[in-house]
């Protein structure tokens, strides 16, 4: 397991807090009381801990397979309907949207290999990511990706907590099958679409999402993934 690059600076920031926070405690609240002052050594070490596991990159087997969509983050799959897709493409999609907590992994992975021929930055709200409109009034970064097999719409949307998007998908650039392309800082939900009303548990490039024969005018959301009607999927 390795330290996502985006933590480096958050990381630096909070030790250095907590150092500051022990010195003081150490020197005024332990000769008040032990306990206190133990527990509030305990309790800052925990937060501390916390803020370097939300930035963790786990070590694991990436799924690579032309005929699949994979999950872009990990996370719960909470919902799974049929929208009018805001942005890019005029008709309706299937979305499945994830909903990603604090404790998951928040690295984003694109869930097929191809070319970035759209990226675009929406500012908006910080609504709580279970919000009916924390998908359309929420900040968020929509990005395309084409293949010859179609298109997918990926949408990182930020949340209550999460109020950073990183995105590094810039247009004409090629990806392969799950590499990064975005992080979003401080919990928020990445979404797909499939035909399927069961609520899963997934990890991200580790399980496939759907397959299909053709994912042509799919959209994606780092929050939502949208698929086009007549995509076979299977969802495990």
């Amino acid at each position: 397991m390795t330290i996502h690059r985006e933590g480096t600076a958050t990381i630096a920031l909070v030790a250095f807090v907590v150092d500051i926070l022990n010195l003081i405690n150490f020197s005024y609240l332990f000769p008040i009381s032990t306990i206190l002052g133990w527990s509030f050594f305990a309790l800052t070490i925990a937060f501390f801990l916390f803020i370097v596991s939300f930035f963790r990159m786990p070590n694991r087997a990436l799924t690579m397979d032309a005929s699949a969509i994979v999950s872009p983050a990990d996370g719960k799959v909470v919902v799974i309907e049929e929208v009018m897709p805001d942005e890019f493409y005029k008709e309706p999609r299937i979305q499945i949207s994830v909903f990603m907590s604090p404790a998951n992994v928040h690295v984003n992975r694109l869930p097929v290999a191809g070319k970035i021929i759209y990226n675009q930055y929406h500012p908006g709200k910080f609504l709580v990511a279970w919000h009916p409109k924390s998908s359309t009034d929420n900040e968020r970064w929509s990005v395309v990706v084409e293949n010859e097999k179609g298109t997918i719409l990926l949408k990182q949307i930020a949340g209550a907590l999460a109020r950073r998007i990183c995105n590094y998908a810039a247009v004409d650039t090629a990806f392969n099958q799950c590499d990064e392309y975005g992080f979003i800082k401080f919990g928020s939900p990445p979404c797909i679409s499939a035909n399927s009303l069961s609520p899963i548990m997934i990890l991200f490039s580790t399980l496939a999402l759907a397959f299909f024969k053709a994912y042509s005018n799919i959209s994606f959301c780092g929050f939502k993934l949208l698929l086009a009607s007549e995509v076979m999927t299977s969802i495990k």
